[in-house]
């Protein structure tokens, strides 16, 4: 939306570039967290199917504990999934705070709240999955992976923050460094 607001305008035309590639990734972003909703969903469905699997005999109970130990890693990859496009949509807020609308600002510092909140809880639900994944070694890889995200969140939610209530104008980007997924 703060791209859109700022499109066309004279006094943002040093950000034309950042504001077209930054809707265009915002749409993309709204739309794969919408599908990982989703996604979340089925997981959460899978594993309790694997909850209700008989566990009478030895074979059973092997097949149950397989199938929950899958369950869970789909379970913990698809929030996973979700806190990196979190990240996504924090890198492009702080990217447009004070080159875009100033009028629109506010929404900046709101999407970047929205999203470390967003990222938080899904990396709650990554890991409150991974005891059940069955692969220390892959369960300590996602483990890391999510504090350096969570960290990376943090950081850049702090940095949109500081740059929306500064209010001041920012130079451009260039071309080449403009934000991952714009």
């Amino acid at each position: 939306m703060v791209a859109s607001l700022s499109e066309g305008r004279p006094k943002y035309a040093a950000h034309a570039e950042l504001h077209a590639r930054a809707g265009a990734a915002a749409h993309g972003l709204a739309d794969q967290l919408l599908s990982l909703a989703d996604d979340d969903a089925a997981a959460y469905a899978g594993f309790a199917a694997a909850l209700k699997l008989p566990r009478e005999t030895d074979a059973e109970r092997a097949l149950r504990g397989s199938a929950m130990q899958q369950a869970a890693r789909v379970a913990a990859e698809i929030p996973l999934r979700c806190v990196e496009a979190c990240l996504e949509v924090v890198v492009l807020a702080e990217a447009l705070a004070g080159r875009s609308n100033v009028n629109a600002s506010s929404d900046l510092n709101v999407a970047a709240l929205l999203a470390e909140a967003g990222g938080r809880g899904a990396a709650a639900n990554v890991l409150v999955n991974l005891p059940s994944v069955g692969d220390e070694a892959w369960a300590g890889e996602a483990r890391l992976r999510v504090g350096d995200l969570l960290g990376m969140l943090g950081n850049i939610a702090a940095q949109t923050r500081e740059a929306v209530q500064g209010g001041e104008a920012r130079e451009p980007i260039e071309p080449g460094n403009l934000p991952v997924g714009a």
